[in-house]
């Protein structure tokens, strides 16, 4: 069968609903190799008024003004609303008690630059020490370390390991933008079982959406094993550009076994990047700001760069803004673009916002091409395809089982 422009759906499943198309000029779908009933028909539970995704209320501060070029919902007349308490992540409790390896050769410890880790002292400085003074070895974390919100920025080959039960929580602060962990134009770093936790619950900031867990601006050639993110102002993760080298961009990022939860904004937003890879993520209980969504693959501008990216086995869940997002509003520009984003298995238990949603793209004579893929999805709602040009990127899902 030769392929569409605009949309494939392929089905082997008994079931399969509530496909939806809307303001989608020229969208094409063909369904084969099954007996499924298939209807056509707007999912009004998943959309308020000009194709808003409806977005759930949530503690620790909402907002809807000063929205950045990622989350600029006003373009579809979204809405928020605070239910003035910090939520809690559910399956991401702070860890408890720290337990150092009893064998450290070849190891630095954190407590060797002064790191207290006793979950009251300002360790930021110390930290940052530790950081310049291990580059080239492995930095230990060994405690519940405390730092301002100034956070930390790793270095070219740097390595930190997080003991079992060590953790890095910010303090009481009053900004919306922050980056607990930053690798800004940096290369070769691994990253081991961080565990990171915003503190929203005493940010006495009221709007805002950019405080990150971990900030990776024109960094290459990285590994962050067994992340954990909660709590954040803004992100758990955030993948772009350099933010002080034209032209240079994030890639061959490998995460594997994120767990993102409580996060106002995303669990991950992946502005530009190649080759950046995603295994088994679990991204859940998103809300706060919008989009809010377990994921948002949305670049910012024309420089943006999705070459490569792969999304293997995520879960979404309880994400006020869908599982996955893809918005590709402000991509379109002088400079052609072709992209290549693959998803596989992508399990969406209960986001309010949708499972997988792919919106926004209007060409306006320049061009956008490649392939955005979604094979074996079990989504507990059918996908949206809203708002984009039949000749951008042709969308491919094979194999869903929704309900």
């Amino acid at each position: 069968m030769p392929y569409v422009t605009g949309f494939r759906l392929f089905n082997r499943t008994d079931k399969l609903e509530r496909l939806m198309f809307k303001n989608t000029p020229a969208a094409k779908f063909e369904v084969s190799e099954t007996q499924a009933a298939v209807r056509r028909k707007f999912l009004t539970s998943l959309l308020a008024g000009g194709g808003a995704l409806v977005l759930a209320a949530c503690g620790g501060g909402s907002d809807t003004s000063n929205l950045d070029s990622v989350a600029d919902r006003s373009r579809r007349g979204g809405s928020n609303s605070n239910s003035g308490g910090a939520s809690s992540p559910t399956g991401a409790s702070a860890p408890t008690g720290a337990s150092t390896p009893a064998d450290t050769n070849g190891v630095i410890l954190d407590t060797s630059f002064g790191v207290k880790g006793d979950g009251t002292t300002n360790d930021r400085a110390a930290l940052q020490r530790a950081i310049d003074g291990s580059v080239g070895q492995i930095l230990l974390i060994t405690g519940q370390s405390r730092i301002d919100s100034a956070g930390l920025d790793l270095r070219t080959n740097s390595h930190v390991r997080f003991a079992s039960g060590a953790s890095i929580k910010l303090l009481p602060h009053n900004t919306d933008t922050y980056e607990i962990l930053r690798l800004s134009d940096v290369n070769s770093v691994t990253l081991e079982s961080p565990y990171l936790d915003g503190s929203k619950e005493l940010n006495s900031a009221k709007s805002g959406e950019w405080g990150m867990g971990i900030s990776l601006n024109g960094a290459t050639n990285c590994t962050i094993t067994s992340p954990t993110t909660i709590n954040c102002w803004g992100d758990g993760i955030y993948i772009n550009n350099s933010d002080t080298k034209s032209g240079s961009y994030s890639k061959n990022i490998t995460v594997n076994s994120h767990h993102a939860s409580g996060c106002r904004r995303q669990g991950v937003s992946i502005i530009s990047g190649s080759g950046i890879v995603f295994n088994s993520p679990l991204w859940e209980n998103i809300c706060g700001t919008q989009p809010g969504a377990g994921l948002d693959i949305e670049p910012n501008d024309n420089t943006a760069i999705l070459q490569n990216i792969q999304i293997v086995s995520p879960t979404t869940a309880n994400c006020a803004g869908g599982g996955i997002l893809i918005y590709f509003g402000a991509f379109p520009g002088p400079v052609s673009k072709t992209v290549s984003i693959s998803i596989t298995n992508h399990t969406d238990t209960t986001s309010p916002g949708g499972s997988f949603n792919v919106q926004g793209l209007k060409l306006n004579g320049y061009v956008v091409n490649g392939s955005i893929t979604s094979a074996n999805p079990v989504w507990k709602r059918a996908m949206s395809l809203e708002d984009w040009d039949k000749g951008g990127p042709t969308v491919t899902v094979t194999n869903a089982h929704i309900g």
